[in-house]
């Protein structure tokens, strides 16, 4: 176990003791959020990024301390584990090495090699390798033997050859030399396989395409093993990439020679030899390895996607909220109409109906009086509409409203509507509303998200929320660990009213789980609303334990103690009296005080208990206590005339709002139905490493159209907006093998400046495949519903 804190403090730059404080923490049942806001110094201030990543380690090193005694336990107890293997096995430091090291042991069915060996022929290859003046026929002339199936010379010598090839491919610091350089070197290729070219028409960049394995993105790699998976795509892995094809002489056979310090030349042994290693490279080494390799990738490109994923979910999660308005929503439609619901201020639904003021039936005035009326009716100050099918129409309509209205206070906001048919036809929606028809609750479900995003949200699947690339192409059950720990980090950084929270907000509180949730709502529906923190211990199966990790991120407005709709622990409030003792003052006149509390010696009350980051982070809280750490709320103003992807021309200048952010640029929402990509290398004039760097989801900017292609529906923004569009490209170039901006293929700007000759065919092949092409990778992998 120490070696394990010793591990994880070494990466994560800290302290041995912060890390074995957490562990501990994390073993007794405290979650990320509650050690991250009121465990500080028992941690040393690790901060939930750390935790996080020190709880995914953790798990991955225990696995491994796991297996690393089962391995032992099984050389063992078959008598092969000398003091040299046990203390390898002991230093590996990745399942990996820890099974090239199990390799020669892990039991397996019978090969070609162990019927070699249970035939005699072990000694015959010991001689051939110890020996390379000895002649290879003559001496395999001792050992046929028609009896154990040894007929030739020929026969002896495969078996000798299999002996040796199963040994130098079990060897785990030999893999390992051959995995360094591959890891370095090694190219992946891409062919389209022979007919498929018109079905596979998308993935058309990869049809000829090669880039080092080590260098290809997420994003890039999820493209190529779908289009595998679809059997568009053929892939290989070049070991040789400086080589012409076909390749003679691997430079992996090379290693394999040097390893085992072999001058092979002209002794009678060596031609045999050279044999022996040109087979284990090809017969079981490069097979292992490629498929290893190209599994090491898979899986690296699926944390990159959920990594992107996750950081996507939290900016939408922790978008401005509008606040407690009367908001009416409008969930678009054109032949089925358009869905109305108007929540009040509280987020409960007052008013439904349907109205059809687009094609075919074109009630338009009669929907608009229809709105009218109920606008003025429940006081609406908002309006969201979904940015599904039919919005910049809604849009308009909405216009239409508030100018009929002639009610000054009223503002529209395009909203995203994904998930939110998921969410109509949840369990909870039915349970929500059992009595209102499934399409009517989409309505419902926007308006909320305008008032309050991470409140709504936390209602639908995370994965269903639209905010990823290739998310289900990657582990589903990574993916959703990953997304339930972003939602839980947002929810508790934020806060909960205890007293209007639904059960699928207070499930994401910490140390809470949905019966816990639904519990504390029974109570409230049976006792009324609560006063006070300490009434949670009356909740049904609610004790200390759970009270100690929710307390803090509960609020409780207008309650019995003002500190209840702070985030100050009831731990805490103790040294809360004590403040207020030696300052002579109730909480009422602290709380809010600046001057008062800017006086507090915050040394003054270090004890035991409470450190000087804790007293720190309870006077901040005093001073505004319930503080929103989400940002003011804002809303994008989307051109009138711009509709579709047709409406726009190269030049133009719109405002638009960020829907996406990935590892190769942002998506931007401009109200035409769909998403235009500002490549990385256009977000700003400055070398951006991370796009997240300069923008996140959810921001409102301004682009410029650089190259809109209708037929294939993609459009290229940039944010840099003094740069031109370009002269229609060349056919190459439209084919997405390295458009240019500034006179440089994008690929290159992206990468400052570097080339990439990696090439299997010795011609050059553009790896990144430009602006567009990344937005081809990205264009079918997002998922909107």
């Amino acid at each position: 176990m120490l070696n394990i804190a010793n591990t994880i403090a070494t990466e994560l730059t800290v302290n041995t003791n912060q890390v074995s404080a957490a562990m501990k923490l994390l073993d007794e049942g405290a979650t990320v959020p509650f050690i991250a806001r009121y465990r500080k110094e028992v941690t040393g201030g690790l901060d939930d990024t750390q935790l996080r990543s020190l709880e995914s380690r953790l798990t991955y090193l225990r696995e491994l301390e796991d297996r690393r005694q089962v391995i032992l336990k099984t050389i063992r107890d078959q008598d092969k584990l000398s003091s040299e293997l046990e203390q390898d096995i002991l230093n590996a430091e990745s399942k990996t090495l820890l099974e090239d090291l199990y390799l020669p042991y892990k039991p397996k069915r019978r090969t070609k090699g162990q019927i070699a060996i249970e035939a005699g022929l072990a000694p015959l290859a010991d001689a051939l390798w110890q020996n390379r003046e000895l002649n290879p026929e003559a001496t395999a002339r001792e050992y046929v033997s028609n009896d154990k199936g040894i007929h030739s010379e020929k026969d002896a010598l495969e078996g000798a050859k299999y002996i040796l090839m199963e040994r130098f491919a079990e060897d785990a610091k030999l893999l390992e030399t051959i995995r360094r350089y591959l890891k370095k070197e090694a190219v992946l290729e891409s062919t389209v396989m022979k007919g498929k070219e018109k079905e596979g028409a998308k993935y058309r960049d990869y049809f000829d395409y090669a880039e080092k394995i080590s260098k290809i993105p997420s994003h890039r790699a999820l493209a190529l093993f779908r289009g595998r998976n679809e059997s568009v795509l053929q892939l290989t892995l070049n070991a040789d990439p400086n080589q012409e094809k076909p390749i003679q002489h691997s430079h992996c056979e090379s290693l394999i020679t040097d390893y085992f310090d072999l001058r092979l030349s002209s002794k009678p042994a060596d031609k045999w030899l050279n044999q022996v290693i040109q087979w284990t490279w090809k017969v079981k080494i490069a097979m292992h390895l490629e498929s290893e390799l190209l599994s090491e990738l898979r899986e690296r490109a699926e944390q990159g996607a959920i990594k992107v994923f996750a950081e996507n979910l939290k900016d939408l999660l922790m978008a401005a909220p509008a606040g407690p308005k009367a908001t009416l929503g409008l969930d678009p439609g054109l032949r089925t109409g358009t869905k109305v619901a108007i929540v009040d201020a509280t987020g409960k639904l007052v008013a439904t109906t349907t109205i059809y003021p687009h094609a075919p039936q074109n009630q338009w005035d009669k929907s608009v009086r229809t709105i009218v009326n109920l606008v003025k009716q429940h006081k609406v100050e908002l309006i969201a509409i979904g940015n599904g099918t039919a919005s910049r129409e809604t849009d308009k309509f909405a216009a239409e409203v508030i100018k009929a209205s002639e009610l000054d206070n009223i503002s529209k906001i395009m909203v995203s509507e994904a998930g939110a048919s998921v969410y109509s036809a949840s369990e909870l929606a039915a349970l929500e509303f059992p009595e209102l028809d499934v399409s009517l609750r989409g309505a419902v479900s926007i308006a909320r998200r305008l008032q309050d995003p991470l409140a709504e949200l936390v209602k639908i699947e995370p994965k269903a929320i639209g905010v990823g690339q290739y998310q289900h192409d990657v582990s589903q059950s990574a993916l959703a660990k990953s997304l339930d720990a972003v939602v839980e980090d947002c929810v508790n950084n934020v806060g909960v009213d205890l007293n209007m929270a639904s059960v699928p907000l207070l499930t994401r509180v910490s140390g809470l789980n949905k019966t816990l949730a639904q519990n504390i709502v029974n109570y409230r529906d049976e006792h009324g609303r609560f006063n006070n923190r300490k009434e949670l211990k009356k909740v049904t199966r609610l004790g200390p334990k759970a009270f100690e990790q929710c307390a803090g991120f509960l609020r409780i407005a207008g309650g019995d103690n003002p500190l209840d709709a702070s985030s100050v622990h009831p731990e805490a409030y103790p040294l809360v009296n004590a403040i207020l003792t030696r300052t002579h003052n109730e909480v009422s006149a602290l709380i809010g005080n600046s001057d008062l509390l800017n006086s507090v010696n915050a040394s003054d009350y270090v004890d035991e208990q409470f450190g000087l980051p804790t007293i720190n982070d309870i006077l901040s809280e005093l001073d505004k206590p319930g503080r929103d750490p989400r940002p003011e709320f804002k809303t994008a103003s989307f051109k009138e005339g711009v509709e579709t992807v047709s409406d726009l021309t190269p030049g133009m200048i719109l405002e638009g709002v960020v829907s996406n952010v990935t590892n190769f640029g942002a998506f931007v929402d401009v109200g035409v139905h769909q998403d235009g990509l500002v490549h990385i290398s256009s977000l700003t004039d400055k070398f951006v490493s991370d796009p997240r760097d300069v923008v996140k989801a959810g921001d409102i900017v301004k682009v410029k159209v650089m190259e809109v292609d209708v037929e294939r529906k993609r459009i290229s923004f940039t944010m840099r907006l003094d740069e031109q569009p370009q002269a229609a490209n060349n056919k190459d170039n439209q084919r997405g093998t390295g458009k240019k901006q500034d006179g440089k293929p994008a690929h290159t700007q992206a990468n400052k400046g570097k080339q990439n000759n990696a090439s299997a065919k010795g011609k050059s092949k553009p790896a990144a495949n430009a602006a567009m092409s990344d937005a081809f990778a990205a264009a079918f992998a997002k998922t909107k519903n």
